[in-house]
């Protein structure tokens, strides 16, 4: 299967940069596998000490970022997996600031949240492949906007892409 991107009545205009980056890439299926050996090769030879690493006072560690990307995983990944059933709930909106302040992310070994990361997107990447086109083509509600399947299979990688691209160019670039 190979899936065409969406068009903007499938989505709220907030995640326009995750879908464009996501239709950037070309292929969005062959690239979510891909995502986990990227984001292994960014950080995966960081210490715990480096992963703590902030560019800014108010902003997050490093850790706290890989740890973001765990939690939106399983957050559009609900969605989506609700949306491709055709189940019509609206699903609820979420605070990433209340999750990260909330998770201690940390106090964890940078290795066990890139696993999680791995893990997460590899048995997305797995129901994903299984998804028929009618089921990608269903839409719902989340966080009081429409929603496509297929444009949270964009998101999904969009969304990764967006935070590698903050990592590249304000975090790794300051580390000693």
């Amino acid at each position: 299967m190979k899936l065409t991107a969406p068009t903007s009545e499938e989505y709220a205009p907030f995640y326009s940069d995750y879908i464009q980056r996501g239709a950037a890439r070309g292929d969005v299926l062959a690239s979510l596998p891909k995502q986990i050996d990227e984001l292994n090769s960014a950080l995966g030879k960081l210490t715990d000490e480096q992963a703590r690493f902030k560019f800014g006072p108010a902003e997050w560690s490093i850790k706290e970022v890989a740890g973001h990307l765990n939690d939106v995983e399983r957050v559009f990944s609900y969605r989506l997996l609700c949306v491709a059933r055709n189940d019509p709930n609206p699903l609820p909106g979420f605070d990433q600031e209340d999750y990260v302040r909330e998770a201690g992310f940390d106090n964890r070994p940078l290795k066990d949240l890139l696993q999680e990361f791995e893990y997460l997107r590899r048995a997305n990447s797995l129901a994903i492949n299984h998804m028929t086109e009618n089921a990608i083509d269903h839409r719902g509600t989340a966080s009081g906007n429409a929603v496509s399947a297929r444009a949270l299979i964009y998101m999904l990688v969009g969304h990764v892409d967006h935070h590698m691209a903050s990592l590249q160019e304000k975090y790794l670039p300051n580390l000693k």
